[in-house]
């Protein structure tokens, strides 16, 4: 079996290397004026420090210039691309013709990978990108397995394939929606979703011949969220994924906290090296345990086992799995204290888990003392106030910097 790339989201360079430490291969970003996340805190500095600290490690890093392009766009991408050929960005993301030719010329040494945004849903148009330039498609999430297979089986071998295998999932087609344009004037593909599928929305019907005279239309208590799907999850099928040859698996969500990249990242990562090496003793149940302990809107396969699937739609607006929550970061290791970037209250008392780089089972313990971190002096509890606020305490086991710290509610 050939080696399954891991890829991960990067919204900022603190981000890239917590996905690094927990096992992805490689990370995705972009800049905040030419991708579909322009609220990511990947600055053009940050991405260079992101490349440079990838290829240090023998990493890479993908960057996304995946929006749908006007005119006046163009001569910024093209700054862009530059800029990009001179830092060695590994790949580009596109989505856009227009684009991708530029990239062509402005940035030739650098490979392109063609959006999801870009609806690829047949052999024939992978072939028409590849014959265009592009090195890998990402495939279309509305695919099932047997068209996924179809696609691979229909296209060169050096053509790579990526599909996604966890994380929100856009109402729109592929994610091309006008929904939040239309309702909040912040365009998705211009990469400034309001996320208006999210919303509740209250449906009423009009008279025609009594214009302005609203009916309410009845709903039961699912009624409301009717644009909002639940997230997806393809842990349980990562053999057939690995078997079916596709190239890279990526997982959503540029703006994650780094606690949602620690544990899905680290569970993909143990599930896909564990199939490798023994793929007769694959059981996903212990990855699905870790992956579950993340906030999510529950999870769904989608279409990859039944294109006639139903059941993904997230009717109650909600997301689900609040047992855990962020505790904490390691930034600094003395003697037996440990120094803890803290996410949110810490109290002695609390359990606390260790999510440990490649080690599917966390470690769990107790905050037996707690010290403020400037004074050295013995406290109870700890509040999360200005950015970077840390807390001293003894973690009974070996740890490192970058590790991460879930709570226990």
């Amino acid at each position: 079996m050939k080696k399954t790339e891991l890829l991960a989201p990067a919204g900022s360079f603190e981000k890239a290397k917590t996905a690094f430490l927990y096992g992805a291969d490689a990370v995705y970003a972009g800049t905040s004026s030419l991708s579909l996340r322009t609220r990511a805190e990947m600055e053009d500095n940050d991405l260079e420090k992101t490349i440079k600290y990838a290829h240090s490690i023998g990493k890479k890093v993908y960057t996304a210039i995946n929006i749908y392009a006007w005119d006046e766009n163009y001569e910024e991408i093209a700054k862009q691309a530059k800029m990009l050929e001179e830092l060695k960005v590994d790949a580009v993301i596109v989505a856009d013709g227009g684009i991708v030719d530029l990239i062509k010329k402005e940035a030739p040494n650098v490979e392109i990978h063609i959006s999801t945004q870009a609806n690829i849903v047949s052999s024939h148009t992978a072939n028409f990108w590849n014959k265009n330039g592009a090195k890998r498609v990402i495939l279309a999430r509305e695919l099932n397995k047997n068209q996924i297979k179809e696609i691979i089986e229909g296209t060169p071998k050096d053509l790579q394939t990526e599909i996604f295998i966890h994380g929100a999932i856009c109402f729109g087609y592929s994610g091309r929606c006008f929904l939040s344009d239309f309702l909040a004037g912040r365009s998705a593909n211009l990469g400034d979703c309001a996320q208006s599928c999210r919303w509740a929305y209250n449906v009423y019907v009009e008279e025609h011949n009594k214009p302005g005279n609203l009916m309410p239309v009845e709903h039961d208590e699912k009624g409301t969220y009717i644009f909002s799907s639940k997230d997806l999850c393809l842990i349980k099928e990562i053999p057939e994924i690995i078997e079916m040859g596709v190239d890279s698996l990526k997982i959503e969500g540029r703006l994650k906290t780094e606690y949602y990249l620690a544990s899905i990242v680290n569970a993909y990562r143990n599930a896909i090296d564990d199939y490798m090496k023994n793929p007769n003793d694959f059981n996903y149940e212990k990855y699905l345990k870790e992956l579950e302990k993340t906030k999510t809107r529950g999870l769904t396969t989608f279409y990859f086992n039944d294109r006639n699937n139903k059941d993904f739609q997230e009717y109650e607006g909600k997301q689900y799995n609040s047992n855990y929550e962020f505790g904490g970061k390691v930034i600094n290791i003395s003697d037996k204290k440990v120094t803890i970037e803290i996410k949110n209250k810490l109290i002695v008392g609390d359990t606390l888990e260790v999510i440990i780089p490649n080690k599917i089972e966390p470690y769990k313990f107790k905050i037996e003392k707690l010290w403020d971190s400037e004074t050295d002096e013995e406290i109870g509890f700890v509040n999360p106030g200005k950015a970077g606020q840390s807390v001293k305490m003894e973690i009974p086991i070996k740890v490192e910097n970058g590790w991460i710290l879930r709570r226990k509610k």
